[in-house]
């Protein structure tokens, strides 16, 4: 095949679903100890057109389902909650029942780069009264909390490794193109067309990632690669299914320890999954 346009190609009404599974693995080195914390997410999204515009569709996109769980090699598991699992006397399960079905509004360009999320912000403040705390400084440090993973910011960065996957300019087999991802996790991407026929095409992809995280206690500061190997819909320009692998490493520094850097190292594989459209 010659040249082919890849891009989202989407109507009104169409709805896709949207399976994430991601495991994590920090490793840390201190004073001679290795300690493990094991993250794993479940979650289910809903992806709703709205609107279609001359160059970008209008979204709206929903939590269906999420599920969190972390574990400490040293203390055991320090989280468990599944959204759905709505407990009266559980803060965290009141927390997170709270952000499902709740629409957050997406501009997504044809190449998928986001270009604005608004509904994030009133997502983050409906967790923080579903939370039930009264206490005003409990309240603010929940809410900052909360917006590094579910403000519009770090949600439109979120999706964003999801669909932002197409050239500006058509492509054949072989030919490559680059773009990046912001937020937490900076990615320089580079993507190869691998394969094209009728109904799919298969993109791999490649990143340079720098990975910084600062919390009032800590400092994290990484940089390692990421590869993509997606399957897409011809039709739609969804994927059908991504794989995304990534090793980081580098140093966290602690306020607690004297800001002592103690060697850090992250490997995550995240699989998006097209479950229904």
């Amino acid at each position: 095949m010659g040249q082919s346009t890849l891009q989202y190609n989407l109507s009104v009404g169409d709805v896709f679903i949207i399976k994430q599974d991601a495991n994590q693995l920090i490793t840390q080195e201190i004073e001679g100890t290795t300690h493990e914390i094991t993250n794993t997410l479940g979650g289910v999204m809903e992806f709703r057109v709205r609107a279609e515009n001359e160059d970008t569709y209008d979204l709206d996109v929903l939590f269906k389902d999420l599920n969190l769980k972390m574990i400490s090699s040293s203390q055991g598991e320090l989280l468990n909650v599944s959204a759905k699992d709505y407990e009266e006397n559980d803060i965290q399960s009141k927390i997170f029942n709270s952000l499902l079905n709740v629409p957050v509004q997406v501009t997504l360009a044809r190449t998928g780069d986001i270009l604005e999320v608004n509904g994030g912000d009133s997502l983050v403040s409906k967790m923080v009264n579903a939370s039930g705390v009264k206490d005003e400084y409990s309240l603010n440090m929940m809410k900052k909390s909360l917006e590094k993973e579910f403000g519009s910011e770090a949600l439109s960065n979120s999706y964003e490794q999801f669909t932002f996957l197409y050239p500006n300019s058509s492509v054949k087999v072989g030919d490559s193109w680059n773009n990046e991802y912001k937020g937490k996790m900076q990615a320089q991407n580079t993507w190869t067309l691998k394969e094209i026929s009728e109904v799919s095409a298969a993109i791999e992809g490649n990143a340079l990632v720098v990975m910084e995280v600062v919390e009032p206690a800590s400092t994290m500061k990484l940089n390692g690669t990421q590869d993509s190997s997606v399957a897409t819909d011809i039709s739609t320009g969804f994927a059908r299914k991504m794989t995304v692998t990534g090793l980081v490493e580098g140093f966290t520094s602690m306020s607690q320890m004297g800001d002592q850097e103690i060697p850090t190292k992250i490997k995550s594989t995240i699989i998006y999954e097209l479950i229904e459209n």
